[in-house]
């Protein structure tokens, strides 16, 4: 039986985000700097913007960044991998050149899943299970689509989003930034904004009550 080696694979986007950048720019020799300010101050920082990429954990599109806390490599070559209950062996994560990845499930069960009281190695046997599931429909974070498997341990680096690394190595990486919701996409944008995810009635905010993994009823349809 092949050994267990497993790695803290950070799944962010799991349910929807996937990765963010913090860019900081600093002023222009034309802008007139406030009197008795700090040089090395906040007051520096004119703008953050912030990335988001659905479906991608922080591994996915940077895992192999130099530097970052990342894939674990050994000459190279990633040095863990997660089990296939399937197949019965270690999967190592890959390269994968693919624009579409099919990915596993997302939802806030799957996650629970994935996490695996820290274990980390849910990823593949999910990705099979959401895989034998009834779809509701195109972005329902409880199926998995069909694609190469187990494409969900396939990750990318600079030869497929050279814009995204160009941007880690002018600006700032976050890669210790861990998500407040263990979801699909829409609770984690409801919670970038708000910093909550909520299912209320229409043009009533104070029948908001608690909804991390279905905020979008009773009115899917409508949005």
């Amino acid at each position: 039986m092949v050994a267990k080696i497993v790695h803290k694979w950070r799944s962010l986007a799991l349910a929807g985000v996937a990765c963010a950048l913090v860019l900081a720019s600093g002023r222009t020799g034309s802008d007139v700097r406030p009197a008795g300010a700090d040089a090395e101050g906040i007051d520096k920082i004119q703008h953050v913007v912030i990335i988001m990429q659905e479906n991608r954990s922080f591994d996915s599109y940077f895992g192999t960044f130099p530097g970052a806390d990342g894939i674990p490599l050994r000459d190279g070559v990633p040095a863990v991998c997660v089990p296939d209950p399937a197949s019965g062996v270690c999967v190592r994560p890959y390269h994968d050149p693919n624009d579409r990845n099919a990915g596993g499930p997302h939802g806030e069960t799957n996650a629970t899943a994935d996490i695996g009281d820290g274990a980390m190695d849910g990823f593949i046997a999910q990705q099979q299970g959401g895989r034998m599931r009834a779809c509701a429909g195109a972005n329902d974070p409880n199926c998995a689509r069909a694609g190469k498997e187990p494409d969900v341990m396939g990750y990318h680096d600079a030869r497929e989003i050279p814009n995204y690394w160009t941007y880690a190595q002018q600006f700032v990486l976050q890669d210790r930034m861990f998500e407040p919701n263990a979801s699909w996409s829409l609770p984690a944008h409801l919670f970038t904004v708000s910093g909550w995810s909520a299912r209320c009635a229409n043009a009533d905010p104070l029948s908001c009550t608690d909804a991390l993994q279905t905020p979008t009823q009773p009115f899917r349809d409508r949005l």
